[in-house]
């Protein structure tokens, strides 16, 4: 047999270790397995999975008193033991053996001092009958004689303990309540069988057992013997039980005659039953035909009450108000009325919809009385929008016809009036809902009402724009400019001191102020009023102009109608192609001709200083990028046609002015600078005065053409005199950098210009120039040119030798030619100033010709080094440009 682990030496020093410091000591320390079982479960035990454990009985001195304990051991994560549960055996109240374990290892042990009681005490399982006895007898003992009595034990054979402590000799460790505290002792065969029968048995079991054992002549002290003697008591007591039953034969067969009597009595009844089970049959089939007619009834009545229901329900749907009636066909529509009409318009719309299939149910559709009741509400619904439709254009019209015809609505002679549609806008928004039920009735009718209210509004914001733009040339005052400033007949000074007009400019800024707003408000509020699905104009606090103003303070949420959420149908803002072009063509109407009150406007200023041209550009184009929403199209194409007109005329003054210039070449001989070029400069500086925003490109265009006439023309004028063109050239290419320094340095279309002209300058000088020495030093370049175009054909030796190039030949010709040197230059310095008419120009190029010359004369003397060597007298460079310096 494998060793207990009750013996194992080392788990009892673990087992001390773990409760070092407790004063308490080990008695029996042995391994189990924990468990739980299932309560009420027949059959093989249930047992969830089995956690290993040691169980470990200690005991505690404290005094004269010793307390016995049971301890619960668990392995920690290193295999180390350590205490987990601690119980007092005191309260030890039951050992019970789990007779659903076939192997009898498994026990529970009840200790009355548990919380709760319907918890199930834990099973604990040995690995053999010795350990589970050899525990149980060191409980049993421990608590008889430490505590001085024992628990109830269930399940545990009291012959089957005798007989293993019968087997098992080895002495079994136990405590004796001495005064020295619990010793173990060793007891005998016979001890151990007498202990485990007093600690099996209570009193009272003993006693009776004695009395009974007593009766018998034989005695039980072998336990074989007694076996066989009850076995053989066992048998007799059967065959006593036999011979009873064999001896009441008479007994027999009168329980067989009654039962033979109670058969007949069986059979009788049965067949009664049989007669009352059809005659219950045919009552039940009666009664399941009373009950399927009763529920037929029952669920006709259901049906016929839910029928009269829905039909009511019907009728309350197709029933007419009168009051909504009268208003619908009769009523007025006035101010004060206008709450009932707009009632009476959403039942309306709500009664239509209750008869559309999505709405009503498909049955009832085709129900004759529903098609007359559609027929009836759309007759409704036509005479209401006939009625409504007629009544707010007549109501458009007397509202503008009463505007037009008080003359204090628009602007006076001597006084400015900014158009004021806050009032209009007031009357015509109480009938703000009355159209969107309208649309949401029938979206043809807002056609005609848009129409009528194009009309009416144009004919107003005409009369407005006509009366704001007399005004406001009337009140303007400013000096005309004429429109001649490049001709060549006037005085070069007349347009230096043009007149300031300023006022031009600013009269044409504040027509756009003030009615550019007026528009695009009048376009939104247009677009809402009559139900367009397009975004409004401006959002609310945003820019309209590029300035945070709007057209009215007062009137700053004159576009939130208010109307916009009356078929809660907020989440449509989605606008579709055709509704846009719809709104489109209706702002034609509306804003159509309004145009020509702005091009009067322009054309007024383009008469008294075709320049403003430029600034009204940069104003309208400023308008013209704050325009983005989708409402304003036509605003967009109002401001894109001042801009064409704006542009149309300022090229219509640029044009005149290249004809002016180009005038010039049909004139007699020019002499000097041209007038046009200084012109052109007071004219550009002008012009930059002007610009704003984004005319810029329109002022460098004008640049471009201006100059490109100018240079065509100057060169065209210098063709009809070959002899003096360079003179004029140069003159009027200097003329025009002169005046134009200060500006190309600012304006980068005219410094290309200005780098185009003095390449002109330079080459004009040069040829001039050249032209100059070569008249007064001919022989002596003319020489050095011969010389130079036979270097291409022979070597420089054999030219001495050649016919006209000999040293005798360049003798006579240095002698001709520098020996009155300073009366040469003399001349060609005369020569220069004869025909220059701008004396200014004069030293620059006197400077430039003696620089040229000692150029061309030093060529000249390194060719006749290299060719004739230094053997003829000829004057140095240095030489020359000391005599030339000192001329």
């Amino acid at each position: 047999m494998a060793k207990s682990s009750a013996d194992d030496d080392e788990l009892r020093r673990a087992c001390e270790a773990a409760i070092e410091g407790t004063k308490q000591k080990i008695v029996m320390s042995i391994r189990v397995a924990k468990s739980r079982g299932i309560w009420g479960k027949s059959g093989k035990l249930g047992r969830q999975m089995a956690k290993p454990r040691v169980l470990a009985l200690s005991t505690k001195s404290k005094g004269q008193r010793i307390k016995a304990f049971l301890r619960v051991m668990k392995y920690s994560t290193g295999g180390v033991l350590e205490p987990a549960k601690l119980y007092k055996l005191k309260h030890l109240s039951k050992v019970e053996v789990i007779a659903n374990d076939p192997s009898g290892c498994t026990f529970t042990l009840g200790f009355d001092n548990l919380r709760s009681q319907s918890v199930t005490p834990p099973q604990w399982t040995m690995r053999n009958i010795d350990d589970r006895n050899r525990l149980l007898l060191c409980i049993l003992n421990i608590c008889k004689d430490v505590l001085g009595r024992l628990p109830k034990v269930v399940g545990i054979d009291v012959v089957e303990m005798a007989l293993w402590a019968k087997e098992n000799t080895p002495s079994v460790s136990t405590q004796r309540n001495l005064t020295d505290g619990p010793v173990v002792a060793t007891v005998t065969e016979s001890d151990l069988k007498v202990t485990v029968e007093k600690e099996l048995v209570s009193q009272a079991e003993e006693e009776d057992m004695e009395a009974l054992l007593g009766t018998y002549v034989m005695g039980i002290g072998e336990a074989e013997a007694f076996s066989e003697r009850l076995k053989r008591e066992l048998l007799a007591l059967e065959a006593a039980n036999v011979h009873a039953i064999l001896e009441s034969e008479p007994l027999i067969d009168e329980v067989l005659h009654g039962l033979e009597s109670a058969t007949n009595c069986v059979d009788d009844m049965d067949e009664w039953l049989g007669i009352f089970n059809v005659k219950l049959r045919h009552m039940r089939e009666d009664i399941e035909s009373i009950e399927t007619r009763n529920n037929n009834l029952e669920m006709q009545s259901v049906n016929n009450k839910a029928l009269i229901e829905e039909l009511d329900k019907l009728l309350e749907r197709l029933r007419v108000p009168s009051e909504y009636a009268a208003c619908l066909t009769g009523g007025s529509f006035d101010e004060a009325r206008m709450l009932q009409n707009i009632e009476a318009c959403e039942w309306l719309t709500g009664a239509l919809r209750g008869l559309e299939v999505p709405n009503l149910d498909s049955t009832y559709a085709n129900m004759r009385a529903v098609r007359e009741k559609r027929a009836e509400l759309e007759k409704l619904k036509s005479t209401f929008v006939r009625r409504a439709s007629e009544f707010l254009s007549n109501y458009f019209a007397s509202l503008v016809d009463f505007m037009i015809s008080d003359k204090s609505y628009f602007s006076q002679r001597g006084q400015l009036k900014r158009p004021d549609h806050a009032d209009l806008r007031y009357k015509c928004r109480t009938y703000a809902r009355l159209l969107q039920h309208l649309k949401s009735l029938d979206k043809n009718c807002l056609g005609s009402l848009r129409k009528a209210y194009c009309g009416s509004l144009n004919l107003l914001l005409r009369r407005e724009a006509r009366e704001f733009a007399n005004e406001l040339r009337a009140s303007t005052k400013a000096s005309r400019n004429p429109t001649v400033w490049l001709e060549a007949s006037t005085g070069s000074g007349q347009n230096v001191n043009a007149a300031d007009t300023s006022t031009v400019s600013e009269a044409y800024a504040k027509m756009l102020t003030i009615f550019i707003p007026l528009l695009v408000d009048e376009s939104s509020f247009f677009a809402h009023f009559m139900c367009f699905e397009v975004p409004a104009l401006v959002p609310p606090g945003g820019l309209v102009n590029g300035n945070k103003t709007g057209y009215n303070d007062d009137d700053a949420n004159d576009d939130d109608l208010g109307i916009m959420d009356i078929d809660d149908n907020d989440s449509k803002t989605g606008k579709t192609s055709a509704e846009l072009a719809a709104l489109n063509e209706s702002l034609q109407d509306l804003l159509d001709g309004i145009q020509e009150d702005f091009y009067a406007v322009v054309d007024w200023a383009y008469k008294i200083d075709p320049l403003r041209c430029i600034s009204m550009h940069g104003i309208t184009e400023r308008y013209l990028s704050g325009q983005k929403a989708d409402a304003a199209g036509f605003v967009r194409l109002l401001l894109g046609d001042l801009e064409s007109r704006i542009s149309m005329q300022f090229s219509r003054f640029v044009d005149e002015a290249c004809h002016q210039i180009e005038r010039n070449e049909r004139n007699v001989r020019q002499m000097g600078v041209l007038s046009y070029i200084p012109r052109f400069a007071t004219l550009a500086t002008r012009m930059e005065q002007y610009i704003q925003g984004q005319s810029r490109d329109l002022v460098d265009q004008a640049y471009t053409k201006f100059v490109s006439i100018m240079f065509v023309t100057l060169e065209k004028i210098a063709q009809t005199d070959p002899k003096y063109a360079d003179i004029f050239l140069l003159e009027n290419y200097a003329a025009f950098q002169n005046s134009l320094y200060d500006l190309a340095n600012v304006v980068p279309t005219l410094a290309k210009f200005y780098h185009q002209a003095s390449e002109a300058y330079e080459q004009a000088c040069t040829r001039h120039i050249s032209v100059i020495i070569y008249t007064q030093f001919e022989r002596l370049f003319q020489f050095a040119r011969r010389i130079e175009d036979l270097m291409y054909t022979i070597t420089p030796e054999e030219i001495p030798f050649q016919l006209g190039l000999s040293k005798m030949d360049l003798r006579k010709m240095l002698k001709s030619t520098l020996s009155g040197v300073d009366k040469s230059i003399s001349a060609m310095y005369k020569k220069l100033q004869k025909n220059l008419t701008s004396e200014e120009l004069l030293p620059s190029l006197w400077d430039k010709c003696k620089k040229e010359f000692l150029d061309k004369y030093e060529s000249f003397v390194q060719l006749v080094a290299k060719i004739y060597h230094p053997s003829e007298n000829i004057p140095t460079v240095s030489e020359m440009r000391e005599l030339l310096a000192n001329l």
